[in-house]
């Protein structure tokens, strides 16, 4: 075990991985609709839970899944897309991710939110190898909200993958019984 996972991490909060990724949305990534692609997209929001997820373990992190993406509204070209990430909790040595991507009207400057999405992000070594990464103490409600949550979710992916055997799924459990 190497020395840096033998140390007591100490805990962080959701806040410290925040990351804000503002952009305009340019015709040579619209579809033939003026929409912003959704691969597009896909990759600022990758990009910005990349940032994230480093900034919480201090490690090269990779993208582990796309649990959860939801394009609830298209966005036109010409506006202003600003994508937040931040770690909605921490594993061993993984982090969910959870991301808002707010559109700001053109003429009032008013946000509303558009989409979101969960990535799962893994922390590694030089050599590939995962290593432990700080614990979550979520702060606000929303942040102990989607903390308690991303177990649950964990856990369906577990399951839907065949990781983990149904009645193995404590969290999932509690919700039906």
């Amino acid at each position: 075990m190497s020395t840096f996972a033998k140390k007591k991490m100490t805990p962080k909060f959701p806040s410290d991985s925040l990351t804000i990724l503002t952009d305009l949305v340019l015709p040579s990534e619209t579809n033939p609709l003026n929409n912003l692609f959704g691969g597009e997209l896909l990759a600022r929001m990758d990009r910005a839970a990349s940032i994230a997820a480093r900034r919480h373990s201090r490690r090269i992190t990779v993208t582990a899944s796309v649990n959860h993406v939801a394009f609830n509204r298209s966005i036109p070209l010409g506006s202003v897309v600003t994508v937040e990430a931040k770690v909605s909790r921490a594993f061993k040595t993984s982090m969910e991710i959870f991301i808002d991507v707010w559109l700001e009207d053109r003429e009032s400057g008013i946000r509303s939110k558009a989409n979101e999405a969960i990535y799962t992000f893994v922390a590694v070594d030089e050599t590939g190898n995962p290593v432990e990464v700080p614990q979550i103490e979520p702060q606000t409600e929303e942040e102990k909200s989607r903390f308690i949550g991303a177990l649950r979710r964990k856990q369906l992916s577990l399951v839907l993958a065949g990781k983990m055997k149904p009645h193995e799924a404590t969290e999932l459990k509690a919700l039906f019984l």
